[in-house]
Parts: C-alpha cells; sequence; structure tokens
C-alpha cells in the first residue's frame, strides 16, 4: 500500500499518515518522523534513543527492530528531509530559469521564516556536527549535495544560455557558490536571529549575478 507523507511547518512539521493495518512499518514512520524533529530542533549528539522513542510514542524497544544503531536513523531521516528540497519544480520549464532558481530559495526562506531562525538547515547541522563523527552520514550528505548541485547547474546553464547568468560564469562552480552562500546565509540568521542575511543573498545573487 501506498504512504501518504505530509509535511508541515507548525509544531512538528513531519506528518506521517498510514492505513491502520499496517502498524508495524508506521512505528518505523513515526521514529523517522521524531527523529528529523529532535535532530532539527536539538542537535543530534543531544538526542538519544530514548528522546526519540518518547517523541514518537512508541516502545523504546521497538527502535531497534527497525534500526541497528541511531546512526541509522539519521540516514532514514536525510532521506526524509531531502523532499523539503522542493528540486522537481527547477523542471517546470514553463518559467524562465532565473524565476524557477528565486522561487526554489524563497521556498528555503519561507522555512527559516516560520522556524524563526533557529532550526538551521539540517544538511548544514549535520555537516558541522557529524562530518568528522560520521563517515556513512558524511557521505549521505555528499550525495544529497551532489544532486543538489548538479540540478541547480541544470537551470544555470538554461539561464547562461538565453543570457541571464554571466558568461564567465560555470553552471557547476555557480551551483557550489549557491550552495555555500545560502548555507553561510542560514548559520547567520541562526545567530542574528534575523531576514538580513537572506536579504543580502538574495540582493547579491539576484540582482548582481543574474538577470530577472
Amino acid at each position: 500500500m501506498a504512504v501518504r507523507v505530509a509535511l508541515f511547518v507548525s509544531g512538528s512539521y513531519v506528518h506521517i499518515h498510514r492505513k491502520h493495518n499496517m502498524a508495524k512499518s508506521n512505528v518505523r514512520d513515526k521514529l523517522v518522523a521524531a527523529g528529523l524533529e529532535l535532530f532539527h530542533t536539538k542537535g543530534y549528539n543531544a538526542c538519544g534513543v530514548s528522546d526519540i522513542t518518547d517523541a514518537a510514542e512508541v516502545p523504546k524497544g521497538s527502535f531497534y527492530n527497525h534500526f541497528k544503531s541511531k546512526e541509522l536513523l539519521a540516514l532514514a531521516v536525510l532521506d526524509l528531509y531531502q523532499s523539503l528540497l522542493g528540486l522537481d519544480a527547477l523542471k517546470d520549464k514553463s518559467k524562465p530559469p532565473v524565476p524557477r532558481l528565486r522561487s526554489l530559495f524563497k521556498r528555503y526562506l519561507t522555512f527559516q521564516v516560520k522556524w524563526q531562525f533557529a532550526r538551521g538547515c539540517l544538511l548544514g547541522n549535520f555537516g558541522a556536527e557529524l562530518s568528522s563523527q560520521s563517515p556513512l552520514v558524511r557521505k549521505a550528505l555528499k550525495n544529497i549535495f551532489d544532486r543538489w548541485r548538479d540540478a541547480v547547474a541544470i537551470v544555470l546553464q538554461e539561464a547562461k544560455e538565453r543570457g541571464d547568468l554571466a558568461g564567465r560564469l560555470d553552471p557547476q562552480e555557480t551551483a557550489r557558490f549557491l550552495y555555500n552562500a545560502w548555507q553561510g546565509a542560514v548559520i547567520n540568521s541562526k545567530v542574528t536571529r534575523s531576514q538580513a542575511p537572506f536579504d543580502n543573498f538574495f540582493a547579491v545573487v539576484f540582482d548582481s549575478l543574474m538577470k530577472r
């Protein structure tokens, strides 16, 4: 049976609907949802298995029926978090490439505003916290970044062919820059608790590097 996952940014931002006769799988989904919420709000190392099972409202022993370790749960959490990236919208060629990119980052900004600039990006948080601690998580993060970079680079190539991106700029390198610049804005917004770093990002990227 199909699983319907709805994401929202209010309270616990992952809500999972399943059929009543899929109880075993439902426990796994609850664990992943609770892990995502706690890892994003408190950090990976600040959460124990008991914290996650309490938040998921499942018996502690059930955790190990689905995950051999908290590290493997983190990988499942990253899989779910990828659904927030919205990369499929970049394929919508009914819109010009630059507005597509702007909409993507506006989508990301919407989450940061609703989180009151406190949570940051889980990818950046995990990168800072776990890259030296977990080779598995580091590899997963790199794979996510590579997919993001490639998807954005395709749109940047379209923009370049239209003359909307400076001819000297390489789409792949520019995609890397955008990722790095955005993550820097996210970190700074957590420090300042303000939208100002994102306003600076949009001004430089979309008002200077690209044509509207």
